[in-house]
């Protein structure tokens, strides 16, 4: 623009000398004219300078307008898809949950603590496996029942290793007559207070006590393993049959078994099985340790004489080569202690077994 406004200047200053000088040659108007050409070319070609860098500029501003609507864009698409994968977490999220709350209800259980039970704690690793131990002794590895298509007649037939329930010769329990009346031996009952616990393992109620407690036999040592209870008695002598009784299971340094059997008949409480029902555990196969002691030996008659012979185990495997001792007075419990039982097993006996001639010894 500087240069444009310095021609028209010196046209106007041409054009003034020009007015004022009357010697001026008439070829001084084509001299104008061709003055005022050039102005015009100048102002012209001063108008393109000036616009070339307002072209520039316009352009400039057109690609980085195009730019900006490229990165909007762009932004606007990350954004979709951010949200599209945040809906996809938020419902595989929503899902586990409902999936994680459906399965804690059903397993989640009421806890409930009976106000009639003794402290108790859960038993630990150890007394776990002296569960087991003791539960391998009378067999529970298989599914068996007392009745129907899996009852005892059927025993034998359920797994190869029971095989004894059918084809033993020596089985219990039996029906115990005849007996041969001879000066035996007594049995020296060792027990002494002792921790427990207490297993429902889905036959009976089982009782697991700790070590030290022994019988004594000839000078042969068995020690307490267990014991369990049948409702009715399994055991009959000569005939009768009893409200319920107790096996006290021991095993020698061999494996080889003893059992004690104390028949209970109907009459007033029994201390120790009332302790045994106050800390009877709320679940199956979830044993428990009451924080106190038992001494086995309150389950004992006053009385020791006692019947013999060898047998077996009266459920599967239904192993033989088991003594038998069945305490001849009955030991007796009252009417709730037995409905307390009845309720959770009401039979679990098994039928009497055939004697097969073999040897039975009574004490005089």
């Amino acid at each position: 623009m500087r240069s444009l406004l310095a021609l028209l200047l010196s046209a106007l200053l041409a054009s003034a000398a020009s007015a004022a000088d009357p010697s001026t040659t008439p070829s001084t108007p084509i001299k104008q004219a061709a003055s005022k050409e050039a102005v015009a070319s100048a102002v012209s070609s001063a108008a393109k300078d000036d616009a070339k860098p307002a072209v520039k500029e316009g352009k400039l501003a057109k690609s980085a307008a195009a730019a900006r609507a490229r990165e909007a864009q762009e932004a606007d698409e990350l954004a979709a898809k951010i949200a599209e994968k945040l809906a996809v977490i938020r419902k595989e999220k929503e899902e586990a949950g409902a999936v994680n709350a459906a399965s804690a209800r059903s397993i989640a259980k009421p806890a409930y603590k009976s106000p009639y039970a003794m402290p108790v704690r859960r038993a630990d690793a150890a007394e776990f496996a002296k569960t087991k131990a003791a539960a391998d002794v009378v067999g529970t590895t298989m599914h068996w029942s007392y009745e129907g298509e899996d009852g005892p007649l059927r025993w034998g037939k359920l797994n190869p290793t029971y095989a004894k329930c059918d084809i033993g010769e020596r089985q219990s329990p039996i029906d115990i007559r005849d007996g041969l009346r001879v000066d035996l031996n007594p049995v020296t009952f060792d027990y002494k207070p002792s921790r427990f616990n207490v297993i429902d393992n889905g036959h009976t109620i089982q009782v697991n006590v700790g070590p030290g407690n022994y019988i004594s036999l000839l000078g042969h040592n068995y020690e307490m393993v267990q014991f369990h209870f049948h409702k009715p008695s399994e055991e009959r002598i000569n005939g009768r049959g009893f409200e319920m009784v107790v096996h006290l299971v021991h095993k020698d340094g061999e494996g080889k078994l003893a059992v004690v059997a104390v028949l209970l008949e109907r009459g007033k409480a029994q201390s120790l099985i009332q302790t045994v029902w106050n800390n009877l555990p709320l679940e199956r196969n979830d044993p428990v340790q009451p924080l106190i002691t038992m001494d086995v030996s309150q389950l004992l008659p006053q009385q020791r004489e006692y019947y013999t012979y060898m047998g077996s185990l009266t459920t599967p495997p239904c192993t033989e080569g088991v003594l038998w001792i069945v305490m001849k007075q009955p030991v007796e419990v009252s009417p709730e202690q037995l409905a307390i039982f009845g309720r959770l097993y009401p039979m679990n006996a098994r039928p009497v077994q055939k004697t097969s001639a073999r040897v039975i010894k009574e004490s005089n």
